[in-house]
């Protein structure tokens, strides 16, 4: 039986935060829920955290499963530790579930947590029990690349500003009336953060983005989209037809490759589609993981 959204709990920040040490330092997470066990993992961006991505999904995720939402490393929450922020990324799960005795999990990933997820799945199939991404996922086919939100980001990298963050976060909706003045000023806040900015720097800032271009143009190493066929578990793609940071076609070519893979695509929303289409995707979800 699926979850009665009406009656689904909220979960508090301060009720569900947690911290666990390693031997890399201190990963920070939220907790709730009891079940099987379901992990979490949020995308990159301008101000981001778990806590944000998916505190309005919580309450309804952990009236059937024991929810952990991991805060990744150098994202102003963890402890920062050395390497690109998305090997970084892909470190910290393996190293979070030892740490917390979790063999085995389903995950959800959103945006930058899809292709962590993935890669995670990918060099350790037996951690993986599901996976459902929330963007991120794939090559751009057809669209630009960059990405318009993936200029956005490069913008704000180089040089931050209030009014660059509110380009940005209206580029990750359909609906702009999401983009709140609570939203804002939160995501600014963590956005000042040092150890936050240097994260979004060496991701999308200009010189990152010369050094991948040119890491991509003498490397042999295949994108990890290519890869998608390691993927064994049963995998969702979800998405925003309207999303203007990883465009709608970007799952096409992992949805082929991946042994046991299905999409879904929400109408009328962005990015965000946890957020945007918070009810619909909570109902694909759940019915994917209970299946």
């Amino acid at each position: 039986m699926l979850a009665s959204y009406s009656s689904a709990r909220a979960v508090t920040y301060e009720e569900s935060k947690r911290e666990v040490v390693t031997e890399q330092g201190v990963l920070r997470y939220h907790e709730a829920g009891e079940g099987p066990p379901l992990v979490l993992l949020h995308g990159s961006g301008i101000g981001v955290s778990g806590w944000r991505n998916y505190r309005g999904n919580l309450g309804v995720f952990a009236q059937h499963f024991h929810c952990y939402v991991l805060e990744f490393p150098g994202f102003g929450i963890s402890d920062p530790v050395e390497g690109s922020p998305v090997g970084a990324a892909v470190g910290s799960v393996t190293r979070f579930m030892d740490a917390i005795g979790l063999e085995s999990a389903a995950v959800i990933g959103n945006s930058m947590g899809g292709v962590v997820g993935a890669q995670v799945a990918m060099r350790h199939p037996d951690r993986v029990a599901k996976l459902i991404t929330i963007g991120g996922v794939g090559p751009n086919i057809f669209s630009q690349s960059p990405s318009e939100g993936t200029r956005l980001l490069r913008e704000f990298a180089d040089a931050p500003s209030r009014e660059k963050l509110v380009r940005w976060l209206e580029c990750m909706v359909y609906d702009p009336a999401v983009v709140t003045e609570e939203r804002i000023e939160e995501r600014w806040e963590t956005a000042q953060d040092p150890s936050s900015h240097r994260t979004l720097a060496a991701m999308y800032g200009s010189e990152a983005a010369a050094a991948q271009q040119r890491t991509l143009e003498t490397s042999d190493a295949p994108p990890y989209w290519s890869m998608m066929g390691k993927v064994r578990c049963p995998t969702l793609f979800t998405w925003g037809l309207d999303d203007r940071q990883c465009p709608p076609e970007m799952p096409l070519v992992p949805l082929r490759l991946a042994p046991d893979a299905e999409l879904h695509i929400f109408p009328n929303c962005g990015h965000w589609v946890m957020v945007e289409a918070k009810d619909a995707f909570e109902r694909v979800a759940l019915e994917f993981l209970l299946r």
